[in-house]
């Protein structure tokens, strides 16, 4: 489970009444097995086997929080300044690196499991449930929680009996397993769901990338289609196998599809209620207990054991011993400042001038640096480069939006731009996650494809006798600095003469659709390979010399001659003398 904030549920008949009205207006799709009074029989409280399809959860079934969306909908205002906010416009937003990383995440499932229709929806509306979205966005320029995320010790204490099964190596735990990280894995779960997606060569489940890629994969396994509701369903139980939170999840998940926006890192509201009704929770590494040794910070209370046969609502500890002094209500915790709250503004870090054919990949690349007000170099920042307006540009790999941090001079390096067919000014807007600094524009430019050489691809003579046919047709290839120059536009014209490129109007012709002549021909161009095979010739009565001249986008022209000219007729042979 997620991480405890220090809160502890607010028990009575309002709370309860809440909870009530609250799980009563689900759909019945939404909310299987709610009754007219909005709560659950006891059957009901168990999903059925084909309904979890699992042999476990990936969660251990531990506590999550228990939050409610707020009623009205959520703004999907994309501003992240400071100033009031209207009830439900601090739980509709996430985190930046959080969204972030739920959205590369649906992404990747895309291309990887595209029958499963992954929405990074359903990644947000399980991260908080889990975890209060990383508690916020607490997390570094890496994606990595600032503190780990560690659920209450699985010792059968009121939770499911869980004993190590990774000697204490992700949950310092070596007696017992904890959930891990904002999805909340276990780790004999992360042992074989886990996933490196920001290619540091670790899989970290405290990593909200790795995290979030390893959760959509968990979801997406046994061919689940997750557009389909009883796959939806599936899924959601396998990860922690319980109606209640099934129902909790869809709330949350129909709630960020009506629209979400993005906050600044660390920004994000923290969740009030857990359902352990309790403090089981840490935000760090535990010391191993004893089997039934309560944990510090007081007796642990014995919640709803998920999937059972009913509710235990435990009385909380009288006068629990607090674990750090007390604070002032007043006076929040002092945090040090992360490399992105130091940030004061964006520098160009060098970018040469930007420009390609289309079709082509950009050899320049956008270089950012990322400074404090007094101009140092900030190191380990999360920049997001975004290609913004109407254009097919990409960076390469198809994406339009890509997330680098900074190296130790401060600087952000792009990846390479990949021209698309839309001619032009692109612009790409570097900003600093999670935080609210102006952005820097770039401007690329994506000019037309271009041939700087033409050539025949043959070196047949090109003649045809009077109202005749061309027996060989013209055939060219277009190279742009010896490559080949495929795409590029071309004209073929039948000239009147070297030092005259109006068209001719006698003499060889191409035919239209209506078999009429015509003597320019225009939208043409290169195939793959360059290559530009021209239409069939025909010649009129007028015998000569004439020209056909063949010109490409960037400038390369080719010079082409036909002949037309009687057949030429063979003379008698003399006839044989009589013989003697």
């Amino acid at each position: 489970m997620a991480a405890q904030f220090g809160r502890r549920l607010r028990k009575g008949a309002a709370t309860t009444a809440v909870a009530a009205v609250a799980v009563a207006a689900l759909s019945a799709s939404q909310a299987p097995g709610v009754n007219d009074h909005g709560r659950q029989t006891a059957a009901d409280a168990t999903p059925s086997p084909d309904a979890s399809a699992s042999d476990g959860s990936a969660t251990g079934n531990s506590p999550y929080y228990t939050d409610l969306p707020p009623l009205n909908s959520p703004s999907p205002s994309p501003s992240t300044g400071a100033g009031p906010t209207t009830p439900g416009t601090s739980e509709a937003g996430i985190p930046a690196t959080v969204l972030d990383a739920y959205k590369k995440a649906e992404s990747a499932l895309r291309e990887a499991k595209p029958g499963c229709n992954l929405p990074w929806q359903l990644l947000a509306a399980i991260g908080r449930v889990e975890s209060g979205q990383a508690r916020g966005g607490r997390v570094n320029a890496e994606g990595t929680t600032i503190s780990p995320i560690l659920g209450p010790q699985l010792d059968g204490n009121g939770f499911a009996l869980i004993k190590d099964t990774d000697n204490g190596a992700y949950d310092g735990n070596s007696t017992y397993d904890q959930a891990v990280g904002p999805m909340q894995f276990i780790p004999s779960t992360w042992a074989w769901a886990g996933r490196d997606a920001n290619g540091d060569g670790k899989k970290d489940p405290n990593n909200i990338y790795d995290a979030a890629l390893a959760a959509g994969h968990y979801l997406c396994r046994f061919n689940w289609d997750l557009s389909d509701q009883r796959d939806l369903d599936r899924a959601i139980l396998s990860y922690n196998n319980s109606r209640e939170y099934l129902n909790l999840v869809m709330r949350w998940l129909e709630y960020y599809r009506k629209g979400t926006h993005e906050i600044p890192d660390g920004t994000g509201t923290l969740p009030d209620n857990r359902s352990d009704n309790g403090t089981g929770a840490s935000t760090g590494p535990t010391t191993p207990t004893t089997p039934g040794t309560p944990a510090a910070g007081g007796p642990k209370p014995k919640p709803e054991k998920p999937g059972g046969g009913g509710t235990t609502k435990p009385k909380p500890p009288t006068t629990p011993p607090p674990t750090t002094p007390p604070t002032s209500p007043s006076t929040p915790p002092s945090t040090s400042p992360t490399p992105t709250d130091t940030v004061h503004h964006l520098e160009d870090a060098g970018t040469a001038k930007l420009t390609a054919m289309a079709g082509d990949t950009f050899t320049k690349r956008i270089s950012t640096r990322a400074e404090t007000k007094a101009g140092k170099a900030v190191a380990k920042v999360r920049i997001r480069f975004t290609i913004v307006g109407d254009t097919d540009t990409t960076f390469t790999g198809g994406e339009s939006v890509a997330t680098v941090a900074t190296n130790s001079s401060g600087v952000a390096v792009a990846p390479a731009l990949q021209a698309g067919e839309k001619t032009g000014d692109v612009t790409v807007r570097a900003t600093v996650v999670g935080r609210m600094v102006a952005g820097l524009d770039y401007t690329a430019t994506v000019t037309e494809r271009a041939a700087d050489a033409l050539a025949r691809t043959g070196d047949a003579a090109l003649t045809c006798t009077p109202g005749g046919e061309f027996a060989n047709q013209v055939e060219v290839k277009a190279t742009y600095k010896g490559a080949v120059a495929d795409g590029v536009a071309a004209t073929a014209t039948l000239i009147k003469s070297a030092d005259d490129p109006t068209a001719n109007d006698k003499g060889p012709y191409f035919k239209d659709a209506d078999g009429k002549a015509v003597r320019t021909l225009t939208g043409l161009k290169t195939d793959a390979k360059g290559l530009l095979k021209l239409p069939k010739l025909y010649a009129d009565d007028t015998t000569g010399t004439f020209l056909l001249r063949i010109t490409t986008e960037g400038g390369a022209t080719l010079t082409v001659e036909l002949t037309v000219a009687a057949a030429e007729t063979s003379s008698p042979s003399p006839s044989a003398s009589p013989s003697a």
